[in-house]
């Protein structure tokens, strides 16, 4: 059966586009969420939503339990994890407002949990290719049947945060290769990687960071404006694609099955 989280910060908590809705209490052996889970439907396809940052954005980026949550939802028998994220543009061609939906992945965080193996037990998951082709394939496509604005492809460098880069870091990420820059990415991918979930994200570039030197350095208020007009076309692409995600053997599912030690 197939059970779809959206994980995502403020305005991708709101259930208004579900029914059947309700909040439920779940523990996991790595601590406590972000926030409890709210569980509904849309059409006849069960939807879990879990604000990754708290109610009222009050956990950082660094400080978010990603082990929690993602074993949360293995638990709730999610099948398909659709992530929202800002990100900043590190090219000229993604502006502010437009949708990238990531292939590619740079983990330059430096203090998180990234696996749920420890001790005696280790896992060499395969993150070659980081973010379900199937999934991203159903996103971009109810993306373009809408007539948003998106990039199809794209790097995604997460950083540890919660500062903003130096113009200097900005310019290396550029370098090395990177094209939008979040917080959040890693190492959510990776463990939804391990527990066999199909992970796919849907980035909203919201500034351009600072390499850009005509334009503002980034600020918290330029990424909360931009965030609220892109909202709805996300949910738009929610309501569009969620229907159409079937379950079929991915690799996602079977990664675990050559990767313990």
């Amino acid at each position: 059966m197939i059970k779809i989280a959206i994980i995502g910060g403020s305005g991708f908590d709101e259930p208004e586009f579900l029914h059947e809705t309700k909040s439920v209490k779940i523990g996991t052996p790595f601590g406590h969420l972000s926030a409890d889970p709210i569980i509904g439907k849309l059409d006849s396809t069960e939807v879990v939503l879990l604000n990754r940052h708290g109610k009222g954005h009050r956990i950082a980026p660094g400080q978010v339990n990603y082990r929690a949550n993602i074993w949360a939802m293995k638990e709730l028998g999610v099948t398909h994890i659709i992530a929202t994220t800002a990100c900043g543009s590190l090219r000229e061609e993604i502006e502010p407002g437009h949708l990238v939906f990531p292939h590619q992945l740079i983990d330059w965080t430096k203090n998180r949990k990234s696996t749920f193996h420890e001790g005696d037990q280790v896992a060499h998951i395969s993150m070659a290719d980081p973010f379900c082709d199937r999934l991203r394939s159903i996103l971009i496509g109810a993306a373009r049947e809408q007539g948003i604005k998106f990039h199809s492809n794209g790097v995604v460098i997460t950083i540890e945060g919660p500062r903003f880069s130096t113009r200097a870091e900005s310019n290396m990420f550029r370098l090395l290769g990177a094209d939008i820059i979040n917080m959040s990415t890693s190492p959510e991918a990776a463990l939804a990687r391990e527990a066999g979930i199909c992970y796919a994200a849907v980035a909203m570039s919201t500034d351009y960071d600072c390499w850009r030197h005509s334009e503002e350095p980034v600020t918290w208020d330029m990424i909360v404006a931009t965030m609220k007009k892109n909202v709805s076309n996300v949910k738009k692409i929610f309501m569009a694609s969620i229907p159409s995600v079937s379950f079929e053997n991915c690799d996602c599912r079977n990664a675990l099955d050559c990767a313990l030690v």
